[in-house]
């Protein structure tokens, strides 16, 4: 290319040097990883949601379990399931903290209930409920892994549209809100449950 072309199409060149480096390509890499990841956060949740039923069916038929520590359990994975948050709600706070005390509330309940089996040993060495159990037990394990990887992608993407030159593309671009990340809001969440077997 010729001097006079060169200079020409210089500011064009430099435009799209400066751009290439703005985030232009990084951000919805970055908001597709959050995404995905949200994606597998609600898997494990449905799959908890969906052990929920048969866990309560097997307590009742095997044992005189409290009335009230079921329906718990029940009215809370219906409550769960009723609060949605779409991948466009992450950036919102309070639809976040919905769906974090839904879910807490279930695990909650579910604690509730693990506490009243330890009453009952025949129910604990059947082995149905043991199966549901260890499934529910590799569930919990599935959900906090899921929302570590959340967190992490979460992380990422709002480092990504603070830093420059990256905010560039994000501001001007995208219009990139910082997304929220999955924090525990039951209360006493760091407590373990206290199990009294003298009652």
């Amino acid at each position: 290319m010729p001097a006079p072309a060169l200079l020409r199409h210089a500011p064009l060149l430099l435009l799209a040097l400066l751009l290439s480096g703005c985030g232009i390509n990084n951000i919805p890499s970055y908001d597709e990883q959050v995404k995905s990841a949200w994606a597998q956060v609600e898997n494990q949740y449905q799959r908890r949601a969906d052990l929920i039923p048969n866990l309560v069916e097997t307590a009742k038929g095997a044992a005189q379990i409290e009335q009230n520590t079921l329906q718990g359990v029940i009215e809370a994975r219906a409550q769960a399931t009723q609060v949605k948050l779409s991948t466009d709600d992450l950036s919102d706070p309070a639809k976040v903290q919905q769906f974090q005390q839904a879910q807490g509330a279930v695990s909650s309940s579910l604690g509730r209930l693990l506490v009243s089996v330890e009453r009952y040993p025949d129910l604990k060495s059947q082995a149905r409920f043991a199966d549901l159990m260890t499934q529910l037990e590799g569930t919990e394990n599935r959900i906090n892994i899921s929302i570590q990887d959340y967190n992490k992608s979460v992380q990422d993407f709002n480092t990504t549209i603070r830093t420059f030159p990256d905010i560039i593309g994000a501001k001007i671009v995208h219009g990139a809100k910082p997304m929220e990340q999955f924090r525990a809001v039951t209360p006493n969440a760091n407590v373990a449950p206290k199990v009294d077997f003298g009652q």
